[in-house]
């Protein structure tokens, strides 16, 4: 019989998985942007904040005494590396890679909200802080990307209008 506990342990273990395919997704996409400073600082916050929620995880997991999933954490991060490399060839890679955050924020929110269902009923109370502070950090970005979207994309048509090499 599977409990709320086990499910809820297979949830932080695709969370941690989660964050490392976030990791791998926003890395490239960082190391890439030239003409967008702002999304390059948002970016680098996010990603800091990232690797913090790892470390949460590795507290909830190790608390539960349960390792990673280190097949899950290689997988995604892969997985995060193709959906990075696969904008790069894009002439609008910048506009392409602000979707496909925004998306995945959302994702992961939906994620997070689960999560915390789930250590509810699984009576972790004590977890219920960590996985409101990665939700928070979530809710920030994918705020920040939805409130950004358009800004980002009127830039990117001014500079493709003029000549420059806008894509990123």
């Amino acid at each position: 019989m599977t409990t709320a506990r086990d499910i809820y342990i297979t949830g932080l273990k695709n969370a941690h998985a989660m964050e490392n395919q976030a990791l791998a997704i926003m890395k490239p996409q960082l190391q890439r942007i030239e003409s967008y400073p702002d999304v390059a600082e948002r970016l680098s916050q996010h990603i800091a904040e990232t690797e913090g929620q790892i470390e949460r995880l590795d507290q909830l997991l190790d608390r539960a005494g349960t390792d990673r999933s280190g097949l899950k954490d290689t997988a995604m991060s892969i997985a995060g590396t193709m959906a990075a490399l696969g904008h790069t060839i894009a002439p609008d890679e910048i506009v392409k890679n602000s979707f496909a955050n925004y998306a995945f924020e959302n994702f992961e929110i939906a994620a997070y909200k689960s999560l915390l269902a789930l250590a509810d009923e699984a009576g972790d109370e004590e977890a219920i802080a960590l996985l409101e502070t990665n939700l928070e950090e979530e809710i920030a970005m994918a705020e920040w990307l939805d409130e950004n979207i358009e800004p980002l994309t009127l830039r990117f048509a001014s500079l493709a209008s003029m000549g420059a090499d806008a894509k990123r």
